[in-house]
């Protein structure tokens, strides 16, 4: 099969890559390759389905500029393809004094991101949230939810009404570029591409290697373990309810999430997994594991982290312990009112020096552009960092020209 260009991955990124290209060529080919039987498998699968805001991210960072055009464009991608999403609001929560300067911080961040938000105090946040403990919190009303599941259908169905092809079942296994054009040996066809976007997640860093680049970073999988509150202890929880996160740590820390179809999540803790796809603890892949753990990067990551990472590692076999790190944002919750959820693996790129790379990382080869690290927010973000990406691609291809 020939293609002008070819996706890696049908995630929600690769997906609205795909969704803009066929906008904005409409008379070029494009195929998205996806090696499970469906799209959304993995990170984009296993999202809790948060619309983010902004608020967070370091002023003038991919993550901030790409968040707040990002949510814009997806809550509109979401009215007119019919994919349900809510504004229910979000509260960022300080427990003790010791966390006000760094709330204050985000603040900060949110207000030079264009992010509408504001401090309010402990009887304010008792107002909007009763249940919660806190001395000062931080307001985001437009923070949203909605089902990335859902979206990611509706790209496809996007996708294919403009002509393009999205194959499932579809591993990349071998590529070869010769006189500027990419040969795919995939699990279905060999297929001939001008322009390969790798969009591949979890397994993105292999695929950049296998397309001659040579990536600084190396992904690290990461589980996330979540519960659920049952019952009436859902009525506990009426937005979403953040910590305020530890700034040398990537993760937001444990928090509250109510989704789109009405449970409320609680997560996740963040434990190395013992493989790329490792949803579950006995899940174990030996060649991730031995590619983990010999890699000097996450050597220097664990020698700075060790007491963090065993903290988060004694919550996942301790429920109790979960549970006491749930009840510093709601003391009501108890382990009864807890069942287990299903877990997602986040694809987190660490250097060689053992630094977690915050930002989202886009690297280029000839005839090839490469998302190296998308982490939250990148599904609210997917259709802002997938017009950049394309503005990239443009520059290597000409597509004007046949």
């Amino acid at each position: 099969m020939r293609a002008d260009a070819v996706i890696v991955g049908g995630g929600i990124v690769g997906l609205a890559v795909g969704y803009l290209f066929g906008k904005a060529y409409p008379d070029r080919s494009l195929v998205v390759l996806e090696k499970e039987a469906t799209v959304a498998r993995h990170q984009t699968g296993h999202n809790s389905g948060v619309l983010h805001t902004g608020v967070y991210y370091k002023p003038g960072s991919y993550k901030a500029r790409n968040c707040t055009t990002g949510k814009k464009l997806m809550e509109q991608f979401c009215a007119e393809n019919g994919v349900p999403y809510e504004l229910c609001g979000k509260v960022i929560v300080a427990t003790s004094e010791s966390e006000l300067p760094a709330l204050t911080m985000i603040h900060q961040r949110g207000q030079a991101n264009g992010v509408e938000c504001a401090i309010i105090s402990a009887a304010e946040l008792r107002e909007i949230e009763p249940h919660v403990n806190g001395i000062q919190a931080i307001r985001v009303p437009q923070a949203g939810i909605v089902d990335y599941t859902a979206v990611a259908a509706a790209l496809t169905r996007q996708i294919e009404a403009q002509g393009g092809k999205v194959l499932t079942s579809a591993a990349l296994l071998a590529a070869e570029r010769r006189d500027g054009i990419h040969h795919l040996t995939t699990a279905r066809e060999e297929i001939t591409a001008k322009l390969v976007i790798n969009c591949a997640g979890l397994h993105c860093d292999r695929v950049a290697r296998m397309l001659g680049a040579q990536p600084k970073v190396k992904i690290i999988p990461f589980r996330g373990e979540y519960y659920s509150l049952t019952g009436s202890a859902t009525e506990l929880c009426r937005h979403l309810i953040y910590p305020v996160p530890n700034p040398d740590f990537p993760f937001l820390g444990v928090h509250f999430t109510r989704m789109i179809s009405g449970e409320v999540e609680c997560g996740p803790n963040a434990v190395l997994a013992f493989a790329r796809e490792g949803y579950r603890k006995s899940d174990i892949n030996l060649a991730d594991l031995a590619e983990t753990l010999t890699y000097r990067g996450f050597h220097r990551f664990i020698s700075k982290h060790l007491w963090m990472g065993a903290a988060e590692l004694w919550r996942s076999f301790s429920k109790a312990a979960f549970v006491r790190s749930l009840q510093q944002l709601i003391p009501a919750v108890q382990s009864s009112h807890l069942a287990p959820a299903a877990a997602g693996v986040r694809a987190q790129a660490i250097t060689d020096d053992g630094k977690f790379v915050d930002d989202f990382v886009i690297e280029e080869t000839p005839g090839a552009l490469h998302v190296l690290n998308a982490p939250s927010p990148a599904a609210t973000s997917s259709l802002s960092l997938a017009t950049f990406i394309l503005e990239q691609a443009g520059k290597q291809v000409d597509w004007a020209r046949r």
